[in-house]
C-alpha cells in the first residue's frame, strides 16, 4: 500500500482535476445556451421570409437550385469541432462520412471542412479538400461569415460541376441527445423549404393567419416574381446553413458538457475512494505507533 504522503498528493491532484472539469462543464453549458438563443432570435425575420416565399413558390421550378446535374460529383461539407474532449462528437461524424463513401462508391467527392478536426480527418484519409474554414470560425458564429461560406457552397453547386451538396454534422435534439446526419443541402425541394420555415415559427405564430393576411395585400413586384425568387432562395439557404452551424455548435457544447460532467463525477468518486484509503493508512500507522508505545511500557514494567 502507498504511504500517506503519496495518497494525499494523489487526492490533491484528483481534486484539481475535478475543479477543471467543473469549470469546463459550466463554460460549455453557457455556450450551448447562447447557440440555442441565436437560433431562436431570427423568428420574426423567418416569418417575413415565409410571407414572401408564399408569393413566389409557384415560380421556383425553373430555378437551378431545384435541379440535379448530370454528373457523379458530390460536394461534401464536414462540420466538426476545433478541439477534442467532447465525447464521440467528432468520431461519429467521421464514421458517418466513411459510411456514406462506402455506400456510394461511384460518386467522386470533393470536401469542404469547417473546424480543424474535419480538415485533419479529410487530409489524413487522402481525400480532395477544396476549401478549409478551420481558422476562420470561432465559437461565436457570425451570420455574415456563415453567409460567406454558404454563398461559396451555392456558387459551386450552380457551376453545374456537382450533382448535389451533402452536409455532415451533429443534429441537436436536446441536451443529452444529438444525431449525426448526412443532410442533402442542394438541390432543394419547395416542400422542404416550406417545412423548414414552418418549423422555425409554427410554435410562436399562427402561420395560416399571417399568410392569409399577407395575401390580401396587393404588391407590385419589379422586375418580376422570378427575379425576386432568385434573391429570396439564397437568403433562405443562408438561414438554413446558419441554423446547421448553430445546431452543430450546440451539439458540440452539449457533448462537451456531458463529457466534463462524467469526468467530474469520476474524479469525485476517485477522490472519495482515495480518501478512504488514506484514512485507513493513517489509522494503521496510528495503531502501529500505539502498539509500539504499549509494548515499550510493558517492557519497562519488567525491568
Amino acid at each position: 500500500m502507498a504511504n500517506s504522503k503519496e495518497i494525499k498528493r494523489k487526492i490533491k491532484s484528483i481534486k484539481n482535476t475535478w475543479k477543471i472539469t467543473k469549470a469546463m462543464e459550466l463554460i460549455s453549458t453557457v455556450k450551448m445556451k447562447k447557440a440555442q438563443d441565436l437560433a431562436v432570435a431570427k423568428r420574426e425575420f423567418v416569418l417575413e421570409i415565409l410571407k414572401v416565399f408564399s408569393r413566389v413558390e409557384h415560380s421556383l421550378e425553373k430555378l437551378d437550385f431545384f435541379h440535379k446535374k448530370e454528373t457523379w460529383k458530390t460536394l461534401a461539407v464536414v462540420i466538426t469541432s476545433n478541439k477534442w474532449l467532447c465525447w464521440g462528437y467528432n468520431v461519429n461524424v467521421f464514421k458517418k462520412v466513411s459510411e456514406y463513401v462506402n455506400n456510394n462508391p461511384k460518386e467522386k467527392i470533393d470536401y469542404i471542412s469547417l473546424w480543424k478536426k474535419a480538415s485533419i480527418f479529410i487530409t489524413r484519409t487522402a481525400n480532395n479538400l477544396i476549401a478549409d474554414y478551420s481558422w476562420d470560425f470561432s465559437d461565436n458564429i457570425s451570420s455574415l461569415f456563415s453567409r460567406k461560406v454558404s454563398r461559396n457552397i451555392v456558387d459551386k453547386f450552380l457551376t453545374w460541376e456537382y450533382n448535389k451538396v451533402v452536409i455532415f454534422y451533429n443534429h441537436f435534439i436536446n441536451t443529452i441527445s444529438q444525431v449525426v446526419v448526412a443532410r442533402e443541402f442542394l438541390p432543394l425541394e419547395a416542400s422542404e423549404i416550406k417545412k423548414y420555415l414552418d418549423s422555425v415559427v409554427e410554435k410562436h405564430f399562427d402561420i395560416d393567419k399571417e399568410i392569409k393576411k399577407n395575401k390580401n395585400i396587393e404588391y407590385e413586384i419589379e422586375p418580376s416574381v422570378e427575379d425576386l425568387a432568385k434573391h429570396v432562395i439564397p437568403m433562405i439557404l443562408d438561414m438554413m446553413f446558419y441554423d446547421i452551424l448553430l445546431e452543430a455548435k450546440a451539439s458540440e457544447h452539449s457533448s462537451r458538457m456531458i463529457a466534463m460532467k462524467n469526468a467530474k463525477d469520476n474524479a469525485n468518486k476517485i477522490a472519495w475512494e482515495l480518501t478512504l484509503v488514506y484514512n485507513k493508512a493513517r489509522q494503521a500507522a496510528i495503531t502501529a505507533e500505539v502498539s509500539e508505545i504499549t509494548a515499550w511500557v510493558e517492557a519497562m514494567k519488567e525491568i
